[in-house]
């Protein structure tokens, strides 16, 4: 359900922004455009971008009902497109007009790391790590392969569970680092409970990866953990 059939009035003739006799819509869209990054409030957001989809309909309660089902802004914009579009009142077109909000933000935030040496925009690579998994439900694992120059030359998904050799085996990201022709390597993986201490497990695995890579000089740079709370260096804590 994206849009209810009209009722009334003559083909073709709608108000300039619809269904909207108070200017409420304009009145979002100025602040919107006028008013800086915080001027409209999480709900008003996610109302703007449905009003794209649903011109003819007070799209405020959907707005918040969406915020409370998915738990908050991130959850909105990261949450599964089948399960937006069968949220009551929603659709496939209401549903792309949050999900480009998603895309968007990973393209940019990836922009930020490609073709940069990763070591030198750390900040930047924690923020594309932290858009990309921090709200994921599974444990993911990920490993970044870097040329001599540290810059990123390929980001390959292992795959999803708990980080151990049955979902990541050291000799098959050294073989792939050699591969794609990598000098370096950073792990990366995320804790779905939201905290990113990393387990003994990751410990282990870490320096049995970084040990192989030893022996055919490519360096471990680093296992980044990514939790909701935020992150963690395995190489910052000493533990590579």
């Amino acid at each position: 359900m994206d849009s209810p059939k009209r009722r009334g009035g003559k083909a073709g003739s709608a108000p300039a922004d619809g269904h909207d006799p108070k200017g409420h819509r304009a009145r979002l869209r100025s602040r919107m455009l006028h008013g800086g990054p915080d001027a409209l409030a999480d709900h008003e957001l996610v109302e703007y971008l449905l009003m794209t989809a649903i011109p003819r309909r007070d799209v405020k309660p959907l707005a918040r009902s969406l915020l409370s089902r998915f738990g908050g802004l991130a959850g909105v914009f990261n949450a599964d497109a089948k399960a937006l579009a069968s949220h009551p009142g929603m659709g496939e077109t209401s549903a792309a007009a949050l999900k480009i909000v998603s895309i968007a933000t990973r393209r940019l935030a990836r922009a930020e790391v490609q073709d940069k040496p990763v070591l030198g925009s750390w900040a930047a690579l924690i923020d594309y790590l932290t858009i990309d998994m921090a709200h994921l439900t599974v444990e993911r694992v990920r490993v970044l392969y870097l040329n001599a120059q540290n810059r990123l030359i390929h980001d390959e998904h292992v795959g999803d569970g708990s980080l151990d050799e049955a979902a990541i085996h050291p000799r098959e990201v050294i073989r792939r680092a050699m591969e794609v022709g990598a000098a370096a390597l950073i792990l990366v993986h995320n804790h779905p409970s939201g905290n990113p201490e990393p387990s003994r497990a990751d410990i282990q695995i870490t320096n049995r990866i970084a040990e192989a890579g030893r022996l055919l000089n490519i360096v471990v740079h680093d296992h980044v953990i990514i939790g909701r709370s935020g992150h963690v260096s395995l190489r910052s804590k000493g533990l590579i």
